[in-house]
């Protein structure tokens, strides 16, 4: 009621000030200025109109400035008057007012939360915690951050969009926490349990990787199982955060705001359709185009429409792979041949490289013998080179076509994985698809010269490059090399091993002792650059020469006399004896005279005999004797009878004379 009165004045005050012109010219500025308090303390409407008609006469006789001037300085006077003064009873009541709007407003969002009701509400501001939005009330909405972000992390409103939410509490720090989610769950809420109903698929962003799934912005966020993405189990799902699928709801739970989503089912029902298309049209030998799906190290599944093909490795080209991807990558779209299909178990062969003809069908016309082809090289093995002619067409550069030398110790050190190589066809068989390659042959083969530069007798000189146990390998130069056998290494001993003599990587001079070049074979000689000793011996040496020899050792059947330097002789055991047949014990180191037995001077072989010496002692004897004999019968006068027995002397005659002999020795 005091409000009441107080605008009351007001209006009629303001009237008074705009009806007032001006006082007298007498009047002074105190004047106006207690004439307007008092009128302030009496406020009644007929001192009013006095005022207005006291205002109409003054107004005939005043100056235009004048008139204005003080026009100002009343309504300034009043207006500073006009202020309300309020006591302690106004006070309580605009206090209690006060209380009545909080209380209601505190009611209103109670109800708003009990009710859940969507409230719509205008964005403020965004914190690094908050989306705060204005929601009509006397403390604003706080939406957490995380709701109104999409999946690259960036918000998907900006400041002054309408934003629907859903009050929740108030927090104690002041403002209300709103969910932005709740609002779109309960909008769309009623879509998704009619699209779980009747089936109908949804679209949606993957939002971000949970455990056990992903999730996924329909409207409201959902979880979709890992189970459920694909139709085979995917070990990486982070590859679809930031895609658009379509998925199925399968389970909702409004109290809790769950809702689960697949799209394994979709996928399912999409390739069990295509599925029975296909399997209505398939037959072994027809033509497919399909999708690779998978790879692996033996083969590629092939979606060929709902249902899968595996094209074996070795059904993907005529040549050969090391795996599948150098051929397909996951993904390309493929015409492929059904080779074999088994309806009952609905497993499908398919081929690839049938689709073209076999190259090897008319290899032999089209790589003849001696022809001269490039190729790039697949792989490399110890045994050589794998080199691509063309497609489904390759051909093996063994080690040994590749270089005249022998020095090469592996194929690699010559080529690798993707060199491009001349080669000359060697052979071509079509039955085992093998094709032999050389490379070697478009080089000079130094072999082929190799008998004018080195004849046989020419001394050469070369470094050791290997020993073995038959002999040693001597470079003469690069891709030539010469065996010296163990037998042509000494002439006066006997070598066991090479390495007796000479020693790897030194250089040593030789003999050429022949050259094989079809064979590639050098026979080189080492103790060829001394003379021969056995040479020697044979020429100053006959049957019949007692020599003196020393044992170097001994076997069952006989004894190894040395009869010179480097120079043996076999003494059989049946001819170590003496005159009377006694046999004689030879020892390693024994000397004794030997008489020579027998001579081969191409097997370098010398018979020797200790019971030929005595013999011959026999012999002797007997001539002795019949010369004695001879003289004794010229002293008888030559008697017939004497002579006769002189002619025929018997063992018996000798015995006796040896006898008398040994006597007369005796005795002087």
């Amino acid at each position: 009621m005091a409000d009441h009165d107080h605008n009351s004045f007001h209006l009629e005050s303001t009237v008074l000030n705009t009806t007032l012109e001006s006082p007298t010219p007498e009047m002074t500025n105190e004047t106006a200025t207690k004439d307007v308090a008092v009128l302030t303390d009496y406020p009644s409407n007929p001192i009013a109109a006095d005022l207005h008609a006291g205002a109409a006469d003054v107004h005939a006789t005043e100056d235009t400035a004048q008139r204005a001037e003080a026009e100002q300085e009343v309504s300034l006077d009043l207006s500073a008057e006009a202020e309300p003064e309020y006591d302690a009873e106004d006070f309580a009541k605009a206090l209690e007012s006060f209380d009545r709007e909080q209380a209601a407003e505190k009611d209103a969002a109670q109800a708003l939360t009990a009710e859940e009701a969507i409230v719509t509400g205008t964005l403020v501001k965004i914190t690094d915690k908050h989306a705060v939005v204005d929601i009509g009330l006397k403390s604003e909405g706080l939406i957490p951050l995380e709701q109104i972000l999409d999946h690259t992390g960036a918000p998907k409103f900006n400041i002054g969009d309408v934003v629907e939410v859903i009050v929740e509490r108030e927090e104690k720090e002041g403002g209300y926490l709103v969910s932005y989610e709740k609002a779109l769950r309960h909008k769309v809420w009623d879509k998704l349990e009619e699209a779980a109903n009747t089936k109908t698929p949804v679209k949606g962003m993957v939002v971000s990787r949970v455990k056990g799934g992903l999730t996924v912005d329909i409207g409201i966020k959902a979880f979709l199982p890992g189970s459920q993405v694909e139709i085979r189990p995917v070990r990486n799902l982070d590859g679809y955060i930031g895609t658009e699928i379509e998925v199925r709801v399968i389970k909702l739970n409004k109290k809790r705001g769950n809702v689960v989503i697949s799209r394994k089912e979709l996928l399912e029902e999409e390739q069990n359709a295509k599925k029975s298309v296909t399997l209505a049209t398939l037959e072994e030998g027809s033509v497919f185009a399909g999708v690779v799906k998978n790879l692996t190290d033996y083969g590629a599944f092939v979606d060929m429409g709902g249902l899968d093909g595996l094209l074996h490795i070795t059904d993907m080209s005529w040549g050969r792979l090391t795996h599948p991807r150098d051929l397909v990558n996951v993904g390309d779209e493929i015409q492929v041949k059904v080779l074999k299909f088994d309806r009952e178990k609905q497993r499908v062969s398919l081929g690839f490289k049938q689709l073209s003809p076999d190259p090897w069908l008319d290899a032999v016309e089209r790589y003849p013998v001696g022809a001269h082809v490039r190729g790039r090289v697949l792989s490399v093995t110890d045994y050589g080179s794998f080199v691509e002619l063309e497609q489904g067409i390759e051909g093996l550069v063994h080690v040994s076509e590749m270089t005249w030398s022998k020095r090469m110790k592996h194929p690699s050190k010559l080529v690798k994985p993707g060199d491009e190589v001349e080669t000359i066809i060697l052979s071509v068989n079509p039955t085992d698809r093998r094709i032999s390659l050389g490379m070697k042959q478009l080089q000079e083969n130094p072999w082929e010269q190799l008998e004018e530069k080195y004849p046989v007798g020419a001394v050469i000189e070369g470094r050791v490059r290997n020993l073995t146990d038959f002999g040693a390998f001597i470079e003469i130069e690069d891709g030539i090399d010469g065996l010296v056998h163990v037998s042509n290494l000494s002439w006066t001993k006997r070598i066991k091993h090479p390495s007796e003599v000479l020693k790897k990587g030194e250089k040593v001079k030789a003999v050429v002792l022949g050259v094989e070049p079809e064979n590639r074979r050098l026979s080189l000689g080492v103790k060829q650059l001394q003379p021969d000793v056995w040479e020697t011996f044979f020429v100053q040496h006959r049957v019949g020469d007692v020599i003196k020899g020393k044992v170097l050792r001994t076997a069952q059947f006989g004894s190894f006399v040395e009869i010179a330097e480097g120079v043996e002789g076999l003494c059989h055991v049946s001819e170590a004896c003496d005159e009377t047949g006694k046999h004689i014990a030879l020892e390693v180191g024994d000397e004794h005279e030997f008489k020579i037995v027998k001579m081969n001077q191409e097997e370098k072989k010398v018979g020797l005999s200790i019971k030929a010496i005595g013999e011959e002692a026999t012999r002797a004897e007997v001539e002795s004797y019949k010369e004695s004999s001879k003289g004794k019968a010229g002293k008888g006068q030559g008697s017939g009878s004497s002579s006769a027995n002189a002619g025929s002397t018997t063992l018996g005659d000798l015995l006796k004379w040896k006898q008398a002999e040994s006597e007369s020795d005796d005795n002087d």
